[in-house]
């Protein structure tokens, strides 16, 4: 039997400190746990921080580059949740150390790379070990795998029909950025420009697929604002959607295609309507390709690194509190198997998507693993390694996922 059921790894970080909280309010009396991090003198602070418990989590201190001391923590621990970013810079190890001990682990990673470099390097090991790795825990990408995995249930179960086209539109996001959120995505931008094979891989819509060439070669990923007549709404990329789509699709492949074969699935954020939708639209699009150039371009980078929060940063309290987020799963079946069905999924959150219900997310699919039952090996994705009782628990813990014609 493991000493602890959930080990925070990066609990001083931004996002980690939320984790903690979380898991203080709502892991229960019965919890052992514990904070990791290089610093014991700040993993003592925030256990500080979270009062008086029935059971306080243990410190313990690891580096994220020591794998010896990673290979430790995993063999004391049945699941390991880690914040600790850029993962492409910081996270291998840590996958590594739990695949070899058999740990389940998840992470709130929106980097494809390390993902790609995660599945390669130590699904075999995971597979054999018995480790569920679990990757995307976070916002990214648990509203959408987890909301077309509904779809799909609900797709079969009323209609006995495969998925065809599916579309997730982000209807509402209120919410800030984390200085670990930013320097992430500023990794990815600096690795992509020196390597063209990661730039390739970025635009591969398979790319987290099992086999490539299993998958077609026709699925293009949406890049201009197009304007959608059932919602009456302007649509625009959706900025994660070229994390989302390949989690989603891996899902599908990683289930023996149980979506079908006729999946297709695309990711938008609705801008509004008329020609104010529009306008919305193209200066969403403007935003992202202006911090694009300025993220690649030294000296507007430095300009960025002036108005955009640091390293440890984010919303408030108050902030978090104010934010919410309401994502529609809208999905319709193969048209090769008759005329067309359709279903839908409602997921929200209550707070800040990217903080506030990411650490919720995190922590319940930590609390899931750690809960008795068989999981998948491997490295696998929300919906396959977490499934049903994962959305059981977000529901109890507040958030809506609801499933209509």
């Amino acid at each position: 039997m493991r000493e602890f059921d959930i080990v925070v790894f990066g609990a001083t970080g931004y996002t980690g400190r939320l984790v903690a909280a979380y898991l203080a309010r709502h892991g229960g009396d019965g919890l052992r746990w514990a904070l990791a991090g290089r610093d014991r003198g700040k993993l003592e602070g925030i256990r500080s921080s979270l009062g008086s418990l029935t059971s306080p989590p243990e410190i313990l201190v690891a580096d994220a580059s020591d794998s010896k001391a990673l290979a430790a923590l995993a063999a004391r621990t049945k699941v390991v949740a880690t914040t600790v970013g850029p993962f492409a810079k910081h996270g291998l190890p840590l996958v590594g150390a739990c695949a070899a001990a058999g740990t389940h682990y998840a992470d709130i990673t929106g980097e494809v790379p390390f993902m790609r470099r995660s599945i390669d390097a130590y699904d075999d090991a995971a597979k054999a070990s018995g480790a569920c790795i679990v990757h995307t825990c976070g916002f990214d990408s648990v509203p959408s795998d987890l909301g077309v995995f509904l779809a799909a249930q609900a797709m079969k179960s009323r209609h006995d029909r495969h998925l065809g086209h599916v579309r997730f539109v982000c209807l509402k996001a209120s919410g800030g950025f984390s200085g670990g959120t930013i320097a992430s995505m500023l990794n990815m931008v600096d690795e992509a420009a020196k390597d063209r094979g990661l730039a390739k891989l970025l635009s591969d819509p398979y790319a987290l697929s099992p086999l490539r060439t299993a998958e077609p070669l026709a699925v293009r990923d949406g890049l201009k604002p197009a304007y959608d007549a059932g919602l009456g709404k302007w649509l625009v990329p959706f900025l994660m959607g070229p994390v989302n789509t390949r989690v989603v699709r891996r899902t599908n492949a990683l289930s023996g295609y149980s979506y079908g074969r006729g999946f297709a699935y695309e990711e938008f954020l609705a801008t509004g309507r008329g020609p104010q939708g529009l306008a919305g639209a193209l200066a969403v699009s403007g935003g992202i390709g202006g911090f694009l150039v300025a993220a690649s371009n030294p000296l507007l980078r430095s300009g960025l690194a002036k108005v955009l929060p640091a390293a440890g940063e984010g919303p408030t309290a108050e902030e978090r509190e104010r934010g919410s987020f309401t994502i529609l799963v809208h999905a319709e079946s193969d048209p090769a198997e008759g005329p067309k069905e359709t279903v839908s999924v409602t997921v929200k959150g209550i707070q800040d998507p990217g903080y506030g219900e990411t650490a919720k997310m995190l922590s319940e699919a930590a609390l899931t693993l750690a809960s008795d039952g068989e999981r998948p090996s491997g490295v696998t994705t929300p919906a396959l390694g977490l499934g049903m009782p994962y959305v059981d628990r977000l529901r109890a813990a507040g958030m809506t996922w609801s499933v209509a014609e």
